[in-house]
C-alpha cells in the first residue's frame, strides 16, 4: 500500500502554444467522485487523444521527480506532484514493479492498469524543453493509466493497494521496452497482440506491426509534426 496525492485541473493553454491542455494538475481539497471517465472537476482538452475509460486515472511515479530534476535542473514543473498531468502521485510504485491487468483499491473505488502513457508534443511545451516528449518515451519514465471497474470516491491520503495480479509477467517496463525499444520482437509482439487486459489501442500497435513489418512514424505525437 502507498499513499497517494489526488490531482486533477480544468484545460488551460500551453505556454508558447496556442493549445489548449489539461497537463497541470493541483491538489484536490476534497474526495472526489470517480466515474468511468475520471474524476469530476478533471478535465482533457483533445478528447481524441486523452481521456475515455482506457485513460480514466493517469497515474506518475514520485519517484521519477528527482530523477528527472537530476537531468534538467529546477523547473517549476518538477516543484510538486501534477507537472506530467498525473491525477494520482505515490512513491513506491513504478513501470517496473507495475503489470498491465493489476487492481488496486483506490479509496472506495476499484481501478485497473490498462496501459503505458504515450508521451506527446504538448510536453515540450509545459516543460520548455524541446524534445521532453522524446525524453520520456526514451527513458521509459512514462507513468500509466487506470480504467475503472468500481466508482468510488477519492481523496488525497487515501491508500492505494493493490488486490490482484491478471498478467504478472507483463510489467509496463516490458510493455515499453518491446514496444520502443526492440520493437520488431516478434514473439514479444505477437504476445502484447493477444494481452486481452491490455487497451485495445496498444493491441492494435503490435496487430499492425506484425501485419506490415514496420515501426508507427511517432513524430506526428513527439513533435507535433504531421
Amino acid at each position: 500500500m502507498t499513499a497517494i496525492t489526488l490531482l486533477t485541473g480544468r484545460a488551460r493553454p500551453l505556454p508558447g502554444s496556442d493549445a489548449l491542455s489539461g497537463m497541470r494538475k493541483t491538489p484536490a481539497e476534497t474526495p472526489l467522485r470517480l466515474g468511468p471517465e475520471g474524476f469530476d472537476g478533471d478535465e482533457q482538452a483533445d478528447r481524441r487523444v486523452h481521456g475515455g475509460i482506457e485513460k480514466a486515472v493517469h497515474h506518475y511515479p514520485w519517484d521519477h521527480y528527482p530523477l528527472w530534476r537530476a537531468d534538467l535542473g529546477e523547473l517549476p514543473a518538477l516543484g510538486a506532484p501534477g507537472g506530467f498531468g498525473e491525477n494520482i502521485s505515490a512513491s513506491g510504485l513504478t513501470e517496473a514493479t507495475v503489470s498491465v491487468g493489476d487492481i488496486f483499491r483506490l479509496g472506495t473505488a476499484l481501478v485497473q492498469v490498462s496501459q503505458g502513457r504515450q508521451p506527446c508534443w504538448k510536453l515540450n511545451h509545459r516543460f520548455n524543453v524541446p524534445d521532453m516528449a522524446r525524453r520520456l518515451q526514451k527513458t521509459g519514465r512514462t507513468g500509466w493509466y487506470y480504467r475503472v471497474l468500481e466508482q468510488g470516491f477519492v481523496a488525497t491520503g487515501d491508500r492505494l493497494e493493490r488486490v490482484d495480479r491478471i498478467a504478472p509477467d507483463w510489467t509496463l517496463h516490458r510493455l515499453w521496452h518491446a514496444l520502443y525499444v526492440d520493437r520488431m520482437n516478434l514473439g514479444e509482439l505477437e504476445g502484447i497482440a493477444a494481452l486481452d487486459v491490455l487497451a485495445e489501442g496498444w493491441r492494435k500497435y503490435a496487430v499492425r506491426r506484425l501485419e506490415s513489418g514496420r515501426v508507427e512514424d511517432w513524430r506526428k505525437r513527439l513533435d507535433g509534426i504531421a
